[in-house]
């Protein structure tokens, strides 16, 4: 792990000029200079070099801290699970010039699209590149898929190009042309890519077979959905089919598990917390490191020595939650807060956090309790030697938030610095990979038997940071409850502030209700909130059933066009071929 880290680190800027190249235009140009372009592509080594390139392609904790452009949509900061107001949020925005989501992206394909040439020309034994070979023709797929859940159909371009290229002028390919085309590219990498036990260890962190199946269930399952409730039945189906085949895949290759630390020491109802704030050096009670990890299939990597994350994580957030999302979560008993005598209320500030899912006292920092901070109260050192300090009372939070709530995903313990922090960002894990294969047998099927719940969902749901009753359809059936309602639930509150909640609503087409709804914080209104001066200015914006209002329904819009992002404009003057997506 930290081994390819360096490897990677060290060799990018060798090989960032031989790959990106001058030119300046968008779409795909083949880099203008090439001053080692003859020698450099003669050796297994270079190759693997220049596909490290491409995992910085995957999201990083930017997109989870908070948004670098309105239009990123893997920020959850731009969702209805956050108390933000942002141009996405609110759909004020208008088509831009420019968008770095589509611009970016062209330039990586440029990228990806020029080692894959490479590889055609190669004269050495073409098996001792063919891991890197694979490894582009997965990232080509990411790459792809990112734009697709962006924009639709787009320009699909699958070779280097010269300024006078034809196919700067292509139009946008059919949304199942291109959705064919991310899965065959899926699938010439995963025929090549070794499995993630024949991964040596200097290598740890590059993309494996099963990590190509875990995207394609993922890929499949979007696409499945998309169509389904856009009543396309055939393709709904075609795709969830292989969703079910591609994650059944993982779940039964054995190469990953649910964090549950091992010798039997447990980290018990901190295991969610600990789970995204491991890091190589000795960080948290039990003195774990990312070794101890088995659940992140696909991650951004990070290391406190080598590359920090450099963003203001641990002071400054993810994002203030929602009363919706806080409401998602189930009491113990496995019930919905209206439905379960267990709900203590909002009697007191802290009552509402009682006898509720065990993730929720990990994602919320609870008013009254006492929280290590890693400055200035840390509770261990880098070492993962314990400190004396007994944490900071937490009454409700340093700072009024907007909604009243303070999340704490993502926060670690240990002294250090602001913006020094270096646990991976999880880009795809093992739970999703449980859950996609749970949603996509319910939608395919349109029910889910009691052992499809167990060998899926319910590893998440009965797992020790959970510690819920498993779903069975005698529970939904016997209190009222609805099998999708009850998946969507799952999957909304585990993977949370991981940069999928804006695709799911988009693919389930909720997002016309769901972003359309108040932002709504704590209750106020019979609380004692309502007696604490601190939130007095919050609350004379309103509130709504007794909740802080921090934006009305009536300011808030989503249409259907808002379902695609618009092209940006310069992209349909330089190619009148290209045409605007709908409403735009």
């Amino acid at each position: 792990m930290k081994n390819f880290h360096k490897k990677t680190i060290i060799t990018l800027l060798s090989i960032l000029s031989i790959l990106q190249g001058a030119c300046k235009k968008d779409l795909n140009l083949t880099p203008a200079n090439q001053p080692t372009d003859a020698t450099y592509w003669t050796t297994p080594d270079q190759f693997k070099s220049a596909a490290s390139l491409f995992y910085n392609y995957f999201p990083t904790f930017d997109y989870a801290v908070a948004y670098l452009q309105p239009y990123d949509l893997e920020a959850d900061y731009n969702s209805d699970f956050c108390g933000a107001l942002t141009p996405y949020s609110e759909s004020s925005y208008t088509p831009p010039l420019t968008n770095a989501a589509y611009t970016n992206a062209y330039s990586q394909l440029r990228t990806i699209n020029y080692l894959l040439a490479k590889a055609q020309t190669y004269q050495g034994d073409a098996s001792g590149i063919k891991q890197y070979v694979a490894e582009a023709h997965f990232f080509r797929a990411f790459v792809y898929f990112r734009l697709l859940m962006y924009f639709g159909g787009v320009p699909l371009i699958t070779s280097p190009l010269t300024p006078s290229s034809a196919e700067l002028q292509a139009p946008r390919a059919k949304r199942d042309d291109l959705v064919n085309y991310i899965i065959a590219e899926l699938d010439a990498a995963s025929a090549n890519l070794l499995t993630e036990d024949q991964i040596a260890a200097a290598d740890k962190g590059r993309i494996s077979k099963t990590a190509a199946l875990a995207f394609e269930g993922r890929v499949t399952l979007f696409e499945g959905t998309w169509n389904k409730f856009r009543s396309n039945a055939t393709r709904a189906n075609e795709m969830l089919d292989k969703s079910v085949n591609a994650s059944n895949q993982v779940i039964t290759s054995g190469q990953y598990q649910l964090f549950a630390p091992e010798n039997g020491i447990a980290l018990g109802d901190s295991t969610y917390k600990y789970l995204f704030i491991l890091e190589n050096q000795k960080s948290n009670p039990l003195g774990y490191t990312k070794a101890n990890n088995k659940e992140f299939i696909i991650s951004n990597r990070y290391d406190y020595s080598l590359r920090q994350i450099g963003a203001l994580i641990t002071h400054s957030g993810v994002g203030t939650p929602t009363s919706k999302f806080a409401n998602l979560f189930l009491c113990k008993d496995g019930l919905p807060i209206d439905k379960s005598p267990l709900f203590s209320g909002y009697g007191t500030k802290a009552s509402e956090f009682q006898n509720r899912d065990t993730r929720m006292q990990n994602m919320f920092r609870i008013p009254g309790n006492k929280y290590y901070d890693n400055n200035p109260n840390p509770r261990f050192a880098l070492d993962g030697s314990t400190t004396t300090n007994a944490g900071i009372a937490f009454d409700p939070v340093p700072t009024v938030t907007n909604t009243g709530y303070f999340n704490n995903k993502y926060r670690t313990e240990r002294g250090s610095a602001d913006r020094t922090e270096a646990y991976d960002y999880p880009v795809l894990r093992y739970a999703e990979v449980l859950l996609n294969y749970a949603e996509a047998k319910f939608e395919r099927d349109g029910s889910i038997s009691d052992a499809d719940l167990n060998l899926s969902l319910n590893k998440v749901r009965t797992s020790q940071r959970t510690k819920l009753p498993a779903l069975t359809n005698a529970f939904v059936s016997g209190n009222g409850l609805d099998m999708r309602t009850e998946i969507r639930r799952e999957r909304s509150i585990e993977l949370a502030w991981e940069g999928l909640r804006i695709f799911d609503i988009l693919r389930w087409k909720t997002a016309e209700i769901e972003m359309k709804t108040s932002l709504l914080g704590i209750k106020y209104t019979g609380t004692p909130y309502a007696t604490d001066s601190r939130w007095t200015a919050q609350a004379a914006l309103g509130t709504e059933n007794g909740f802080l209002v921090i934006e009305s329904a009536s300011k808030r819009f989503f249409t259907d066009k808002n379902y695609l992002l618009p092209l940006p404009t310069q992209e349909i003057v330089a190619n009148p071929n290209l045409t605007q997506n709908p409403g735009w």
